[in-house]
């Protein structure tokens, strides 16, 4: 989740930068359409640079994703636990009628994920260390819950859903920096009352405003991941036909020390206070609550 949020803000900063330089060396001036009022064109922009920035990280995620976490594709004959691994992935794919996806195994503490622009072209991964400690049972049940992820769409509707704010975000950026560049000059003339003077400035602000309205943003991003957590634990019990062993999984992953992310990520990870908006799961404890108030199959 941060690696697709890093990828994305990356994409839009890049996108509405090149913009800028097209439309100054074309002598298009953005800000014009905002002291003219024309605030749809500058909308329609916002809205396919939001979009384009969000499915250029959607469709690159898989191939980030194996790069940074250095994942390792298996098809089952290196051995005997990655036969058991990609056996049961596929099975698991058969009972959530999709193509079966790519299979990798990372170095790592106790995790799992899985990733992909299209629901048949997917990647899921486990950890080295949750095959370690972790029984086959409550391993099929993690697997369970990235299928799950897949077979919901998560990423996709994750990817949508960043392509809306995204959009507001550059909007609303580029209508402060209007404001706050209008409230800075002197306004002596038209030109200058339009942000021509100092066109630069201008979109200097738009890249700060970016970032921070972007990581407002991710506020929003990370509960709608928090709910989809519930959504995939729900399916792993669905597929499995009983919460048990996920709820086994979870119970294993709170005992496991230390914590279940890399310690690059760590501290979006922490329950409570501000940290808590940007955690991407929810408390397991939590979690595990949600799987026994399930009514029975």
């Amino acid at each position: 989740m941060i690696l697709f949020l890093a990828v994305n803000l990356a994409a839009v900063t890049l996108l509405t930068g090149v913009a800028a330089v097209v439309c100054a060396l074309c002598g298009i001036d953005l800000t014009a359409a905002l002291g003219d009022g024309a605030f749809a064109g500058l909308f329609v922009f916002s809205f396919i640079f939001g979009m384009a920035g969000s499915l250029i990280s959607l469709l690159l995620s898989k191939t980030m994703v194996k790069a940074a976490m250095k994942c390792r594709t298996i098809d089952g004959s290196e051995g005997e636990a990655e036969r058991w691994l990609v056996a049961t992935v596929e099975d698991l794919a058969r009972r959530a009628n999709l193509k079966t996806p790519e299979v990798a195994i990372y170095p790592g503490e106790a995790n799992a994920f899985a990733t992909g622009a299209f629901k048949n072209s997917a990647l899921v991964a486990v950890s080295t260390r949750i095959m370690e400690q972790m029984s086959k049972e409550e391993l099929r049940a993690v697997l369970g819950h990235e299928m799950s992820h897949v077979a919901n769409g998560d990423m996709v509707t994750m990817s949508l859903a960043q392509g809306v704010i995204n959009t507001f975000v550059i909007f609303f950026s580029h209508v402060l920096a209007s404001v706050v560049q209008a409230a800075m000059e002197n306004r002596r003339d038209e030109e200058r009352r339009r942000g021509r003077g100092n066109y630069w400035l201008y979109h200097m602000m738009v890249q700060l405003f970016q970032m921070v309205f972007g990581l407002a943003a991710a506020v929003i991003l990370m509960w709608y991941s928090r709910k989809r957590e519930f959504a995939a634990d729900e399916g792993s019990a669905r597929l499995l036909g009983t919460p048990g062993p996920m709820i086994a999984a979870l119970r294993r992953l709170n005992n496991l020390q230390p914590g279940v992310l890399p310690d690059s990520i760590k501290a979006f990870g922490i329950s409570g206070g501000w940290s808590s908006l940007f955690s991407s799961h929810p408390p397991l404890e939590e979690r595990i609550q949600a799987l026994m108030n399930l009514p029975p199959a």
